[in-house]
Parts: C-alpha cells; structure tokens; sequence
C-alpha cells in the first residue's frame, strides 16, 4: 500500500503572525537607536560636550551586551511566551521613565535599560521564530523576523526625528512607551504557545557552552571580529552625521530622513544570502568590504552637496548588511541545535564594535570635524578588508 503521508500539506505559519514577529522584533529593536538624531539636542539639554555625547550610544551598547549574555540564553530554560511579554512590559516601563530622566545619571541609566530590554526582546523573538516555524519554513520566517529588524534599526531614526519635531526629545520614548504596551496586548492574544522543549541546560552551564563557542569555534571568531569592525564603521557615521548637519540647520526629521535612504541599500543587500547559498559567501564578503571603504570617499563631501551623502549611505548600508547576512549564513551551518546562543554570541562583536564606534566618532568630530570621521571610518573599514584577507586560508579550512 501507497504511503500518502508524503502527500499531506506541510504546517506552515500563518502569513500574519510570520509578519507580527517581523514587526515585533523590528519595533524593539528600533528603541536602541532612536538616540542617533537626538545626540546634540541630548548634549545641550544635559551639559555633554560633544565628544561625551557619544556615551549615551555607548551606554545602550553596554545594554546590548549584557542582555547577549545574560539574557538571550534564558529563553533555552523558560517558557518563551511568559519571558518575551515580561520582557516586553519591563521594557515599556523602562521607556517611560527614560522620558523622565532629569539628570546625566537618570539618562546613561535609561539608556543602558532600553538597550538591555530592547536587545533581549529582538534576539529573543528572532529565536521565537525559528522554534514555532516547521523545519521546511524555517529559513524565510527567520529572514522575515531579521528583515523587520534591519527595517527598524534603519527607520528609528527617521520616527524619532519626526516625533522629536513635532514635540521634543522626551516624547520620543514616550510614544515608544504606548506603542510597546500596544504590542504587548497584541503578543499576549497572538504568539503561539512554545513547543516542548527538550533536555533544558542549567543556566551556569548555557553560559559555559557559550564560551566555549567563542573559544573554539574559527568561522564564529573570524566572522564575529568582522561584524565588530563593520559595526563599528556604521556607527562611526551615524552617530557622527547629527553633529555636522545639526551645525548646518537640519531638522531632527531631515537628519532622520536619512535612514530612509539606508533602506534601500539594506534591501538590496538581501542577494547576499542567495550568493552564500550557492558557495559565494567569501567572494560576498570580499565585495562588500570593497564597497565598504569605497563609500567613505562621497562621504568626505557630505558638508558640500546632497547627492554624495545619498550615494555614500546606500553603499554603506549595502556593504554592512550584505556581509551582515553573509556572517549569519556562514555561522548557522554548525551547530544547528544551538543556534540561539550562537547568534547571542555573534551580536556581542557587533555591540562591542557599535559602543566602540559611537564614542570614538564624536570624539574625532571634537578633535578635527567631519574630515577626521570620514578618515577614521575609512581606516576601519580598511582593517576589516585586511583582516578577513589575512583570516581567509584558516576561516576556509576551519568551514571544510
């Protein structure tokens, strides 16, 4: 007799909660940058020179980190759907009391906050994701969730310079504040109950495996220093760009604005996972990094026209999610079972290199103006492209 098991349809999920966990992760992730657009206002309402700006990025970055580490892994212990809405509400209160923050203290503190909730919820949902899809849907519900994030990370700056227009910086995470009790009403009705998990690692022992990943894995540690060099590169001028064009009359939506532009690069840079599908992944990599360094050159003329900093940004923002998505492809071919803390341990580079990035950017604008951003950009980007030159022959055999 005929085995017409084959023949029945697949599970999959239902298009429109595929589409919550994008935008989800994408609102969450969104609260670590909406500070960009708001630096210089942020240092003038605070007292911060402009070089001491750049600690209220650094700060959420710490958050970043931490929750990477001490966050993220809990949801292979508990149940996902009980931690992602505690999480969530723990996050809309951390929002509103950023709002109120009176001194430098109250501010370095909620950001540090937003950043540890926001990042944890982001991972977290990213891996919600990946365990309520079926095996054979896997891959695009896990590329949707991570579009929605590269869609809020990009748009964030664009709503929170709007917003802070139309009313002020506090307002800002205010709204935010409402939209997360919003989203945490509808995750409450809508996200799946989790499936069963299998033998649980206690948690001293979940933060023991990950350190032996960064200490024995080579494609983790080899694509982890590139993310933190590219990381650092983007934060270099986004957390730079408000200081030069708040001088010249911007808008805080203006300066936003130009998060819509990155857009576009970062939807383009979706062929690099097809590429590394199809064995490119080092050939992408080599591209992007090119294009990466190459992108400094029209944004050395951001001060003297429009155009050079638009071309400047969607080659930017091209070449960082084109090798974002090919580090990803490269680092989920192993270990398929701990994919979680893999990517826990992947995103500690890029908060490393995100906090690094934004302190050093506004200190070099306060020692020598936009032409040195532009020179320490495009050094980093140099030795990323030397770096994974050099790391090339080990990377290779160590993915054999």
């Amino acid at each position: 007799m005929r085995d017409t098991t084959s023949d029945l349809p697949l599970a999959t999920l239902a298009p429109t909660l595929v589409w919550l966990f994008a935008a989800a992760a994408g609102l969450s992730v969104a609260n670590v940058y909406y500070a960009q657009p708001l630096l210089a206002t942020l240092a003038q309402e605070f007292g911060m020179t402009e070089a001491a700006s750049g600690m209220v990025i650094t700060a959420t970055q710490l958050g970043c980190a931490l929750a990477l580490l001490l966050l993220v892994p809990l949801g292979d212990m508990l149940n996902r759907r009980r931690l992602t809405l505690f999480q969530l509400g723990l996050l809309a209160v951390s929002l509103a009391a950023l709002g109120c923050a009176r001194s430098t203290a109250a501010l370095l503190g909620g950001m540090l906050l937003v950043g540890l909730l926001g990042t944890a919820m982001t991972q977290g949902l990213i891996a919600y994701a990946a365990s309520a899809a079926a095996s054979h849907e896997r891959g695009r519900v896990v590329g949707m969730a991570q579009g929605g994030v590269v869609i809020g990370l990009l748009l964030a700056r664009t709503l929170s310079g709007v917003v802070a227009d139309l009313a002020d910086w506090r307002a800002v995470y205010f709204v935010s504040a409402a939209i997360a009790c919003a989203l945490l009403l509808l995750l409450w009705r809508k996200l799946p109950p989790p499936k069963p998990q299998g033998q649980k690692l206690a948690y001293g022992a979940l933060l023991a495996s990950m350190l032996d990943m960064l200490l024995h894995n080579k494609v983790l540690r080899v694509r982890g220093m590139l993310a933190l060099l590219m990381f650092a590169v983007f934060n270099i001028f986004w957390s730079a760009l408000v200081l030069p064009l708040t001088e010249q009359g911007y808008t805080h939506a203006a300066i936003g604005a130009f998060g819509l532009v990155g857009v576009i690069g970062a939807l383009g840079a979706a062929r690099a996972g097809a590429l590394a599908d199809k064995g490119r992944a080092q050939w992408t990599t080599g591209a992007a990094l090119l294009l990466l360094l190459a992108a400094w050159l029209p944004l050395g003329f951001a001060g003297t026209a429009l155009w050079p900093l638009v071309v400047g940004i969607i080659a930017l923002d091209l070449a960082g999610q084109a090798i974002h998505v090919t580090n990803q492809s490269l680092i989920f071919k192993d270990d398929s079972d701990a994919h979680s803390r893999l990517v826990a341990c992947y995103m500690l580079f890029y908060a490393v290199g995100s906090g690094v990035g934004a302190i050093a950017a506004t200190s070099a604008y306060a020692l020598a103006g936009w032409h040195a951003v532009c020179a320490l950009g495009a050094a980093v980007s140099l030795l990323a492209l030397l770096f994974w030159r050099l790391t090339l022959p080990a990377e290779k055999a160590a993915s054999a």
